[in-house]
């Protein structure tokens, strides 16, 4: 199942595509009579699952990927892992952590998959994430049971404005991470059962047509389950909580020189059997 929110209203898509390519379409999950309001979806995921595989995909219509938003807009609690990547620990200059080394981002951050985002002053650099998507209460799950809460997911990008993120001693990730439009996630969210391997998806990024990031989520030193366990352990986890997973090495950040994103810059992320993200960016007014 692949569910998005199309111009504020919750849609199954079909196929890949968007703007009427032929490749996709949207069926309104109010021909299933479902509630239509995104803030609704987790209440109801379940029967739209069941309901999602007897769609008929010629009752699909072509929708414009503009109109695509966030398709989690509200969620309470957005946590994110930093180093969960070897390669990238590596080009960090960390060692191994021990433990997953967690951050927050803040909802106003959220933004769609396809929009255009203001860079503020400063260095603003990618970091594309597989992000999972709580659908179920959670607290104290066990690593075992850690895929359980686990409903759905999908493509994200951690942007990150490099000199807010390591102002002070120690820094503050969380203010560098949040500025508006830093939190795009989508295209739309894919259930789990869906890919052939929810453990091992492939991650591009592309800036400006050139491969910038490149791995695979088996590669992940703390893998979801792992993840969820620590999380719960000592926050309750809730409908709509979204975990970005980490990024994999190719930063810009850490490059020689040192390369970030500009105004009139395009980022792609893509992640195999999730879908794609396009961004362009331009100077805040």
């Amino acid at each position: 199942m692949r569910i998005a929110n199309l111009a504020g209203r919750l849609a199954l898509l079909t196929g890949e595509g968007g703007d009427g390519s032929g490749a996709g379409g949207a069926v309104d999950v109010s021909v299933g009579g479902f509630d239509s309001d995104p803030a609704a979806l987790f209440d109801q995921w379940d029967a739209l699952l069941r309901w999602s595989a007897g769609v008929d995909p010629a009752t699909a219509v072509p929708y414009k990927e503009s109109d695509l938003r966030a398709p989690v807009p509200e969620p309470r609690q957005i946590f994110a892992v930093a180093l969960n990547y070897r390669p990238h620990t590596a080009e960090a200059g960390y060692e191994e952590p021990a433990e997953p080394l967690v951050f927050t981002k803040f909802p106003s951050c959220l933004t769609g998959p396809y929009d255009t985002v203001d860079l503020p002053p400063g260095h603003v650099d990618w970091e594309l994430e597989m992000v999972a998507v709580i659908g179920r209460d959670a607290y104290r799950v066990p690593e075992g049971d850690g895929w359980d809460p686990v409903v759905a997911l999908t493509v994200g990008q951690d942007l990150s404005e490099r000199i807010v993120q390591l102002a002070g001693r120690p820094a503050q990730f969380s203010l560098g991470k949040s500025f508006p439009g830093f939190g795009p996630v989508g295209p739309a969210l894919v259930g789990v059962d869906e890919p052939a391997d929810r453990d091992d998806l492939e991650l591009t990024c592309e800036l400006n047509g050139e491969r910038v990031q490149h791995d695979r989520t088996s590669n992940m030193i703390f893998p979801v389950p792992r993840l969820v366990a620590h999380l719960s352990a000592i926050c309750p986890l809730r409908p709509g909580d979204l975990i970005f997973t980490g990024t994999p090495a190719g930063v810009g950040n850490r490059r020689t020189p040192q390369r970030f994103i500009g105004p009139g810059d395009t980022l792609v992320s893509r992640i195999g059997g999730l879908g794609e993200m396009r961004h362009t960016f331009r100077s805040a007014p």
